[in-house]
């Protein structure tokens, strides 16, 4: 009798034993590639929704920069900011009028997120230091699942953007508050001239927009600047409409 209660426990552990295993190898799976959801899957949802209209914005993924806060966390682990140093980093005025508010780089993690430092890095627990500059957070959620596997058995990495310091523009010129500006939502040159405090009375309402980047280039495939012309004049008489462009990340709006 005692045998057979003996034999069916140690079944009952065994079984136990194995669905905890099976729970645990499915709630792990942390990379990307182990989503149900694809990003095909989502792309036909959205489409069957809000049809093939492209708003702006949506059409690139974010890319980590200097100054943004990131969320690093492990399932089952917390939260992997090392928050030794929560002063390191904070958002102080820059001038601006309307309670402008930039985030300053710096070291340090501030509210349970890591910040990306001048030189690239977030201080992360249990593996250091790590460059994630010029990641999305698919490849730095991957890159993330990689390394904490040689501290956990199949971690569940998440990294999501709590905040964005580097995106900016700058606004200078004939304008009543130039200055440099998060580009946190998009916004058109027109809004940026309204977002500075409008032009001043010395102002011909002339604007050229320096921008810089990826998908500039020279005629020898060097990244180069381009110059874009913009007459407010010509918005205020309904005419060429399609110069009011929305700013990107790293542009340079002058009024003259």
């Amino acid at each position: 009798m005692f045998k057979n209660k003996y034999s069916l426990g140690m079944w009952i552990l065994v079984v136990m034993f194995a669905i905890a295993g099976a729970v645990q190898g499915v709630s792990a799976a942390g990379d990307s590639s182990d989503a149900g959801a694809t990003e095909a899957m989502k792309k036909q949802l959205r489409s069957d929704i809000v049809g093939t209209r492209v708003f702006p914005g949506e059409d690139q993924e974010y890319v980590i920069g200097h100054g943004d806060v990131l969320s690093v966390t492990i399932y089952g682990e917390g939260n992997m900011a090392a928050t030794a140093s929560t002063g390191g980093v904070g958002l102080e005025m820059e001038g601006l009028q309307g309670g402008e508010q930039m985030g300053r780089q710096g070291g340090g993690n501030i509210a349970g997120g890591a910040v990306v430092r001048t030189d690239g890095r977030v201080s992360l627990l249990h593996i250091g230091d790590v460059n994630v500059l010029g990641m999305t957070m698919t490849q730095a959620t991957d890159y993330l699942t990689k390394l904490y596997a040689t501290v956990y058995s199949n971690p569940m990495v998440t990294v999501t953007l709590m905040q964005s310091n580097s995106r900016r523009y700058t606004v200078m010129g004939e304008i009543r508050t130039p200055g440099v500006f998060n580009l946190d939502y998009p916004v058109t040159v027109v809004q940026a001239i309204a977002r500075s405090g409008g032009f001043t009375e010395w102002a011909k309402h002339s604007i050229t927009v320096v921008r810089a980047g990826d998908d500039v280039k020279t005629s020898r495939g060097e990244d180069g600047k381009t110059t874009l012309k913009f007459d407010y004049d010509d918005l205020v008489k309904g005419k060429k409409l399609e110069q009011n462009i929305y700013l990107q990340s790293g542009d340079i709006v002058i009024v003259h």
